[in-house]
């Protein structure tokens, strides 16, 4: 099954300021995601990010969250989004795609990632804009939620099924800016 854009929501799981620093490659981690959300913006795909524990951990990671207005930010204290109940107010929460990027892989990112599945939504999490403290964490979620079902991909598959085909002004466009 192909990403199509507009049944897309990008759902960015708890990329804070406080918590990021902890993450393993971080820096790297975090100018994946926000190029995500970038290509996702350009494309019209509705973007939503949670923040977890928020008083302690931060807020969502400046160069997100300067992209993203207020309301397109859940506040949240279970580790899974969807145990939460903070997504249905956020922007393309009634979207039968989730595509989903964000930290901790083994904590936030997995639980909500197969709660949306038993939701019913077709949830693809982004490897290469995931990370936990420990590699071994991150590989181990990743496995588990591909065991599950939950579909594996890379940051640059995603932009590519959204756009579904080259040539086009608009490929050139992403092409140009994003894909160099």
């Amino acid at each position: 099954m192909l990403i199509d854009a507009p049944r897309s929501l990008l759902l960015v799981i708890d990329m804070q300021e406080k918590f990021l620093p902890a993450i393993s490659d971080h820096e790297q981690l975090t100018a994946n995601v926000a190029w995500l959300v970038r290509v996702a913006q350009r494309l019209g795909v509705p973007v939503a990010a949670t923040e977890h524990c928020a008083k302690s951990l931060g807020p969502v990671v400046a160069v997100v969250r300067s992209l993203l207005p207020a309301e397109a930010i859940g506040a949240k204290t279970h580790f899974s989004a969807v145990a939460a109940k903070c997504l249905p107010s956020l922007p393309g929460a009634d979207r039968a795609q989730v595509v989903v990027a964000g930290i901790e892989a083994h904590a936030g990112l997995l639980q909500t990632a197969l709660e949306l599945m038993e939701e019913g939504k077709e949830v693809y999490v982004v490897a290469d804009c995931v990370g936990s403290r420990r590699d071994a964490d991150r590989d181990l979620a990743l496995a588990r939620v591909r065991q599950e079902g939950v579909r594996i991909v890379s940051r640059e598959m995603v932009v590519s099924e959204w756009l579904g085909e080259a040539g086009t002004p608009l490929w050139k466009e992403i092409s140009r800016e994003f894909l160099r």
